[in-house]
């Protein structure tokens, strides 16, 4: 018994401190390979009157963050931190189907990211495609509730499944056999499961 324990406590141990270098390697990655650029100044002749005041001179100017200068990192990327720091939840995905995904976003965000299914690890995906928009699809109501509770800023739907999981070998074959499921058509009007 004593050996589980501990081997789910490393795991959760493990995880963390995965977690915390991806997250590393991110914000290195990020500042190592795009290196901050030096604001520029551009000459131009328009001229300011002395009557303009300096709200309206700060106006036309960017706000830090968008200027490439900002040194803080994302609040989003902070939740997650702070998130997986102080639960022990266990992962529901292995850090191989994790990865992937990971580093499909490491390439592709900020992007338009659809998940399917609603969890623990849903800050995580949200804070890895930061800048995009992640949208979450559950099938349960009350996951959705619930996980809204935790964490107000995730975009989340419910969605009714007309198949489930276990049908998923099945419609496989049966959309390699017949000719009329390869076709791309518009999935709305389709005949097919």
């Amino acid at each position: 018994m004593r050996n589980k324990t501990q081997f789910t406590s490393s795991l959760k141990i493990g995880f963390l401190c995965f977690s915390f270098l991806l997250i590393f390697i991110f914000i290195l990655r990020s500042s190592f390979f795009f290196p901050i650029s030096q604001p520029q100044t551009h000459l131009s002749n328009t001229t300011i009157s002395p009557e303009a005041s300096d709200d309206e001179a700060t106006k036309s100017e960017p706000p830090p963050c968008l200027t490439g200068t900002c040194t803080k990192i994302p609040p989003s990327l902070a939740n997650v931190i702070i998130h997986y720091a102080t639960t022990n939840v266990t992962p529901q995905q292995t850090i191989h189907k994790i990865s992937v995904s990971a580093r499909v976003l490491q390439k592709k965000s900020p992007c338009n990211f659809l998940v399917f299914g609603l969890g623990h690890d849903s800050l995580m995906w949200t804070s890895l495609n930061h800048g995009g928009q992640t949208v979450f699809l559950e099938e349960d109501k009350a996951c959705i509730g619930k996980i809204s509770e935790i964490f107000p800023s995730l975009e989340s739907y419910h969605v009714v499944y007309d198949t489930k999981v276990r049908d998923a070998d099945e419609l496989m074959k049966m959309g390699m056999e017949e000719e009329d499921c390869r076709t791309v058509t518009d999935p709305r009007f389709s005949k097919w499961k």
